[in-house]
C-alpha cells in the first residue's frame, strides 16, 4: 500500500476545496457575464431601447392583428387599420392626460421649494414634539440631541477682518480656476444631450416602424428563426431551439400582460388619488404606467412619493395613511384579480423570486432596464433549471 496516497478524510476535504472553487468560479462568471451584459446594453441603448418598444408594441397589438386576419382582412390592411385605432386612442389618451400632466409638472416645479421648506418644517416640528406613541419607546434626549442646530438661534455675525477685499478677490480667483473646468464639461455635456436628443427623436420615429415590420413577417419569424442559429442540425440545435422558445414564449407572456397591468393600475392609482384629494393624482398616475411595469419596486416608488406629496400637502398624518391604504387596496385588486385575469401563471414565478430578481437586475444590470429585464431573465433561468436540472433530479428519485 503507497503511503503517499491521501487518505479517506484528505481525500473528502480536497473535493470539498475543489468543488468550492469550482462554485466560485461559477459564480465569478455568472457576475461577469451580468457585468459585460450590464455594458452592452449601455453601449448598445440607443439602438435596443426602440426595438425593445417596438417589441412590446408588437405584441400587444398581435392579437387584434390575428383576430382581423382571420376575418378575411389581408395582415397588412389589418397592420395599418390596428395602427389607426391604436394611434386614435393613444391620440386621445394624449390629448385628455398630457395638458393634466404637464400643468402638475409645471406646479410641482414651482412648489418644490415651498415643499421642501414644509417638510423640513414638518420634521423639525416632529422631532420637537414627537406623537405619543412614539414618546413612550424613545426617550426625550434622544429628540433633544436630533434637533440640535435646527432651532438654535442664529447668533450676530463675526466682525468682518481688515484684509476683507484681498480676502474677496483672491477667493474670486480660486473660485474661477476650480470652476474653469467644470463649466468647460456642463457645455460639452449640454452638447452631448443635443446629440443624443436628436438620437432619441429618431429612435422614437423608428419605433412604428420596427412595430410594422414585427406584425407584418410574425409568421415567417416564428417558422424560420431557427434557421438563422449557427448550429448545425443535431440533438444539441434541438435543445436549444426548444429553450429559446420557451423563453421567448416567457418574454412575450410577460411584457404583454405586465404592460397591460401597469396601466390598469396607474388608472386604479390616479382614481385612488384624487379621490383623497391629492394634487398631483394625474401626474403619479401618469409615471406609474412606466413604473409598474417593474413588480413591486415600481409600486413602493410610487407609494412612497405620493405618501410624502400628501404628508406635505395636508401636514397630518390622516392622508398619507389613505394613500398607503390605495396603495393596498390597488396592490390586493392586482394580485387577486388583475394579474390572474390578465397574466394568469404564464411566468410562473413565485413573488419572493420576483422580488430577487429585480433587486438583483437593478443591482448587477442598473437602473430600470436591469429591473424590467429582471424577470423574463429570471423565468428563462427557470426554464433551463427544469430542462436540465430539476426535471432529471426528479427522475432519478423515482
Amino acid at each position: 500500500m503507497n503511503s503517499n496516497l491521501p487518505t479517506k478524510n484528505q481525500s473528502r476535504i480536497l473535493w470539498f476545496a475543489l468543488t468550492g472553487l469550482a462554485i466560485a468560479a461559477v459564480v465569478a462568471l455568472i457576475v461577469a457575464a451580468f457585468w459585460g451584459l450590464a455594458q452592452l446594453l449601455d453601449v448598445l441603448s440607443p439602438v435596443l431601447w426602440p426595438l425593445a418598444i417596438a417589441g412590446v408594441i408588437a405584441c400587444l397589438l398581435s392579437p387584434v392583428v390575428d383576430f382581423l386576419e382571420r376575418r378575411k382582412i389581408s395582415r397588412g390592411n389589418a397592420i395599418i387599420i390596428v395602427f389607426v385605432i391604436a394611434f386614435t386612442v393613444f391620440a386621445s389618451v394624449l390629448v385628455s392626460v398630457i395638458p393634466q400632466v404637464v400643468n402638475e409638472t409645471q406646479q410641482l416645479a414651482k412648489k418644490v421649494p415651498e415643499y421642501s421648506q414644509r417638510l423640513q418644517n414638518r420634521v423639525q416640528t416632529f422631532i420637537a414634539q414627537p406623537p405619543e406613541f412614539l414618546s413612550h419607546f424613545l426617550p426625550a434626549q434622544s429628540f433633544d440631541a436630533l434637533s440640535i442646530g435646527t432651532n438654535s438661534p442664529v447668533g450676530p455675525n463675526p466682525p468682518a477682518p481688515s484684509n476683507a477685499n484681498a480676502s474677496a478677490t483672491t477667493s474670486a480667483a480660486s473660485w474661477l480656476t476650480a470652476s474653469l473646468p467644470k463649466i468647460g464639461a456642463w457645455l460639452f455635456g449640454q452638447i452631448g444631450k443635443v446629440a443624443s436628443g436628436f438620437g432619441f427623436l429618431a429612435g422614437l420615429a423608428l419605433i412604428p416602424v420596427y412595430a410594422f415590420y414585427f406584425l407584418l413577417e410574425k409568421r415567417g419569424i416564428e417558422k424560420h428563426w431557427q434557421e438563422y442559429l449557427p448550429v448545425r442540425d443535431s440533438k444539441a440545435k434541438n435543445e436549444i431551439v426548444f429553450v429559446l422558445d420557451s423563453i421567448s414564449q416567457y418574454l412575450v407572456a410577460f411584457f404583454r400582460g405586465q404592460v397591460l397591468v401597469a396601466i390598469t393600475d396607474a388608472i386604479l392609482f390616479t382614481i385612488g388619488f384624487l379621490c383623497v384629494g391629492l394634487n398631483y393624482a394625474f401626474l403619479l398616475g401618469f409615471l406609474a404606467v412606466f413604473l409598474m411595469i417593474i413588480p413591486f419596486l415600481g409600486a413602493i416608488i410610487i407609494c412612497l412619493s405620493a405618501s410624502i406629496l400628501a404628508f406635505v400637502q395636508f401636514g397630518d398624518w390622516l392622508h398619507p395613511l389613505l394613500v398607503v391604504g390605495v396603495f393596498a387596496l390597488v396592490q390586493t385588486l392586482e394580485g387577486l384579480f388583475i394579474s390572474p385575469k390578465i397574466m394568469g401563471d404564464r411566468v410562473g414565478l413565485h413573488p419572493l423570486v420576483i422580488i430577487i430578481a429585480v433587486m438583483t437586475g437593478t443591482t448587477l444590470l442598473g437602473g430600470i432596464i436591469g429591473g424590467v429585464l429582471a424577470i423574463p431573465l429570471a423565468a428563462a433561468l427557470r426554464v433551463i433549471m427544469f430542462r436540465y436540472i430539476w426535471v432529471k433530479a426528479k427522475t432519478v428519485d423515482v
